[in-house]
């Protein structure tokens, strides 16, 4: 294979990163004057063990980390505030957000709830006549316009979006910073090789191990070493190449599976309390798998009981699956093997080894197609006059106890709970 011998990109840059600061946390100090300046963090569901899924800036510099449960927080501060998630706020933030990007590039991707990508390639000089830098402080102004004054967001411009992001990550909160070629060498000189987006413990190991301990030693190294010393595949390569400032991030990733999980607000072992309960993670995952436009072959159940322990069964079938009855039915047969002798405190349902649905194809067996079409017409009534309008009788007591989890790390779920195709 041959060596790549590539400068710094010298392109203009015309990738913008947008990361919304702490951005559930500074929605509830938004909606609630009193919380702002105040160390906060959000939860799925409050409870004495809860954990912390999200904190605020003055939170975090008095050492609250996302995970954290929530006696461990209270003993750092005593005064820290623990609020569940408002999925409604998020929803109108997130929709907000998405709006205002649209308004500068038809190329815009939503990286997860609280962070964007705006991909400025042909639009520049023809359509905006404007700098990166004062769009940036455009957006800024219009977020704080459109939803409130406390909201804060950081931008990172640069040639490609890793090198976006990290000049988003560099003077948090509310920073606007600009990477080329002309300041890349200086900011990572400034940086520790974790600072990297995709550099973690393990990957720092392998480039200390190989000689490499800051990132100006990573952006020298040859990218044949990469390749073959560091990584030993072609993601050395890819490294060489965006270090650098060229493009190899953009390509969507495969879907891997799709799943719900719940921690129950009472534990339990009671069938009568955790049937309907899952009946319902089950019909919300089959919404999921269906929204993706997936089919699955593989089911995993799983459990983490009260004393401690962990369950799970999987199991894999012949012929997919993406109907509710379909999903249910095979889960429930994996959830009854589990020792029901134990607490249960939290449970979850995960759909694996999906691939692209065929349902737009007629079957050969009747009950086949009438079981497509109900659950097409299923969804197409929820989808217009809002969720969960049909569903299992059985599932009833779960509707009212499960509560709406926000999906982090993705946006295609938090797209249809908000009616977004």
């Amino acid at each position: 294979m041959n060596q790549l011998h590539l400068g710094i990109n010298r392109e203009e840059p015309q990738i913008m990163f947008l990361d919304l600061n702490s951005a559930f946390a500074t929605a509830e100090q938004q909606a609630h004057p009193s919380l702002r300046g105040r160390p906060v963090g959000v939860t799925n569901r409050l409870s004495k063990y809860c954990c912390v899924i999200a904190c605020s800036y003055e939170a975090k510099s008095q050492g609250v980390k996302t995970g954290m449960r929530l006696d461990e927080a209270l003993q750092l501060i005593p005064d820290f505030t623990m609020l569940e998630t408002d999925p409604p706020k998020y929803h109108y933030i997130y929709q907000q957000l998405i709006s205002i990007m649209k308004t500068y590039s038809p190329h815009v991707r939503m990286k997860s709830i609280d962070e964007g990508i705006i991909d400025f390639h042909g639009t520049l000089g023809s359509v905006h006549k404007k700098s990166l830098v004062d769009i940036g402080y455009e957006i800024k102004q219009q977020l704080r316009d459109r939803v409130g004054s406390w909201m804060k967001i950081n931008v990172g411009i640069a040639p490609n979006r890793f090198l976006a992001k990290t000049a988003a990550g560099l003077h948090k909160p509310d920073g606007l910073d600009v990477i080329d070629h002309s300041n890349l060498k200086t900011v990572f000189s400034q940086l520790k090789l974790t600072d990297l987006t995709g550099i973690a413990s393990h990957y720092q190991a392998r480039l200390n191990a190989a000689g490499i301990f800051t990132p100006l030693q990573f952006l020298d190294a040859e990218s044949d070493y990469l390749r073959r010393f560091v990584f030993h595949s072609v993601i050395g390569e890819d490294w060489y190449q965006r270090l650098r400032g060229y493009e190899v991030d953009s390509v969507t990733t495969k879907l891997g599976m799709v799943g719900r999980q719940w921690v129950l607000g009472t534990p339990s072992n009671d069938d009568s309390y955790l049937l309907p309960c899952f009946q319902y993670l089950c019909e919300t995952t089959g919404k999921k798998l269906r929204y993706q436009g997936m089919d699955a072959r593989g089911i995993q159940v799983w459990i983490r009981y009260q004393a401690g322990d962990g369950w799970s069964q999987r199991k894999m079938f012949k012929s997919t699956f993406y109907t509710d009855n379909d999903i249910y039915a095979k889960a429930l047969y994996l959830f009854n093997q589990r020792p029901k002798h134990l607490v249960v405190q939290t449970m979850g349902i995960t759909c694996y080894q999906l691939t692209p649905s065929a349902r737009s194809q007629l079957s050969l067996i009747e009950q086949v197609n009438k079981e497509d079409w109900l659950t097409t017409a299923v969804d197409e009534i929820n989808e217009r006059y809002g969720s969960f309008k049909i569903y299992h009788a059985n599932a009833l007591m779960g509707t009212k106890l499960v509560k709406q989890k926000i999906p982090f790390g993705g946006t295609k779920y938090f797209e249809l709970l908000l009616g977004q195709a």
